[in-house]
């Protein structure tokens, strides 16, 4: 199997500004966005448990879902919104 394909149900998070969204599809791409310098604020415990999550995706086959939570988890803690997660929320909003 390849580590870098470890698929997830699809999602977009909004990082680097306000409605700037960017896609993933795979843990690999989760642990991409997590690692990247556009991650805001502080990397605390929602963060650690999202990277580690998806570490254990990657390296010993761990549960996909498991890590796409973690993400969403720690990009809501870091205040940013995921789609489709949020879209009852935004809806609500506007």
């Amino acid at each position: 199997m390849d580590v870098t394909r470890v698929p997830i149900i699809p999602l977009q998070v909004e990082i680097g500004g306000m409605g700037r969204y960017e896609p993933a599809e795979t843990v690999d791409r989760l642990s991409g966005l997590l690692l990247s310098s556009s991650w805001p604020g502080t990397k605390g415990a929602p963060f650690q448990r999202a990277l580690v999550s998806s570490l254990e995706a990657l390296e010993f086959s761990a549960d996909a879902t498991t890590a796409r939570k973690a993400f969403v988890d720690a990009a809501h803690a870091a205040g940013m919104h995921v789609l489709p997660d949020d879209m009852e929320e935004i809806r609500k909003a506007s």
